[in-house]
């Protein structure tokens, strides 16, 4: 299996490729999902509507239907990641439609769970729309647990990004850094070998990779750093198990033990670690570091969920995100939307937030894992994490 690279600013994602954590914040504990009705049936998948009107063209019956239902119940959506606040607040203002935010702490795991425990509810808590790494948007698939819906902006988005019958459309993507509190730290690490070294004694952390996408993701993106591949991660789980034993790594990490020097070395994607870096303000003074020996990209889908409380309201919402107001705004916090290309090819981008997005150079050599690699990864750390790792998560507050 051959993993793709990205050249500058040219998405080349495999199709369903790339990722395992949640669309989602900073890692959290699964909560204890209650079970579904084994004999739910999955409600028929929503036809998407048909674009006679130029691309980008909001349906007008979709949005009036969308604003009698009145409300949208996002999930695992932090305000910080992607500028996913300005998106929910920018959404809500302009089509007057309440946002309800589940668990914005979420990972892609726990979407999931939302949504199968969900299927017979339909009050704020049972998610209209999921953003996931690939992996879980494909499982999610496979379990009936979303619907197809083809947004008006549908042939500006790359083919590698989309599913053809759109069960899952690639949002945005960035690639996995080590975010360091400097404060806390002697000396910044430039890559995975730094880390193993006795001074960084109980500093470096991730969340429960199994759990979370972007923890996952930071396991993957060792294995690449330590002599294994994508096709191949189990270089990433035996990294870990050395920085367990020589007592560098410390299990769980939030914003606020990183923020208090007592994860100081933690793995996000680079648009995450960015935007926290100018939310802090210096205090701590946080730098943000991609590792030398190897760059690991990932992107990230959104879905509707076939149970969705509000079906029309996620419609909208979707038409929102890849609008160019919407695809915009990721740029604003860092993020490579999907329709980045089109964009960029009308012009659209000012050279404001053009100059916001990390170096190309951090992009050409970035390894993007197929939607193969990726359910590999995903199976492998749900079989050998604990045996190979001996690492045990604690739950944070």
């Amino acid at each position: 299996m051959t993993s793709y690279k990205l050249p500058t600013r040219i998405l080349i994602l495999s199709t369903l490729a790339a990722v395992v954590l949640a669309a989602c914040g900073a890692p959290a504990a699964a909560p204890k999902a209650t079970a579904a009705p084994v004999a739910t049936e999955a409600p028929k998948a929503t036809e998407a509507p048909a674009v006679d009107a130029p691309a980008g063209t909001i349906p007008a019956d979709l949005i009036e239907a969308a604003k009698k239902e009145g409300e949208l119940n996002v999930m695992a959506l932090p305000h910080d990641w992607c500028n996913y606040g300005e998106m929910i607040t920018s959404f809500s203002e302009q089509y007057g439609i309440k946002v309800n935010e589940i668990n914005p702490d979420a990972g892609s795991a726990e979407e999931l769970e939302a949504v199968k425990a969900n299927k017979d509810n339909k009050g704020p808590q049972a998610p209209d729309v999921i953003d996931v790494g690939p992996a879980f948007g494909f499982q999610a698939v496979e379990e009936k647990l979303v619907v197809p819906y083809k947004v008006s902006t549908w042939d500006s988005i790359p083919a590698n990004l989309k599913d053809a019958d759109g069960y899952r459309t690639g949002n945005y993507f960035g690639v996995m850094a080590m975010m360091v509190n400097v404060d806390a730290v002697p000396t910044v690490p430039t890559d995975f070998a730094d880390l193993l070294k006795p001074e960084y004694k109980g500093m470096v952390s991730i969340s429960d990779p199994r759990i979370g996408n972007s923890q996952a993701q930071a396991v993957l993106n060792a294995a690449l750093g330590n002599g294994g591949s994508a096709d191949d991660s189990n270089k990433g789980l035996e990294f870990f198990s050395k920085l367990n034993e020589v007592g560098n790594f410390i299990p769980s990490w939030n914003k606020q033990t990183f923020g208090k020097g007592e994860t100081p070395i933690v793995f996000d994607w680079d648009y995450n670690a960015l935007a926290a870096r100018d939310a802090a303000n210096g205090n701590p003074k946080i730098e943000v570091v991609i590792p030398k020996s190897a760059q690991l990209g990932g992107h990230y889908v959104t879905q509707i969920s076939a149970y969705a409380p509000h079906p029309n309201a996620a419609k909208l919402w979707m038409e929102h995100v890849y609008s160019d107001a919407g695809q915009l705004i990721f740029i604003k916090g860092y993020c490579h939307p999907a329709r980045y290309n089109d964009l960029s090819a009308r012009k659209l981008i000012p050279a404001e937030l053009a100059e916001k997005l990390p170096a190309d150079s951090l992009y050409a050599s970035a390894v993007f894992p197929t939607l193969d690699q990726l359910k590999a990864h995903k199976a492998l750390l749900g079989d050998k994490w604990d045996t190979v790792t001996n690492i045990k998560f604690r739950e944070l507050k």
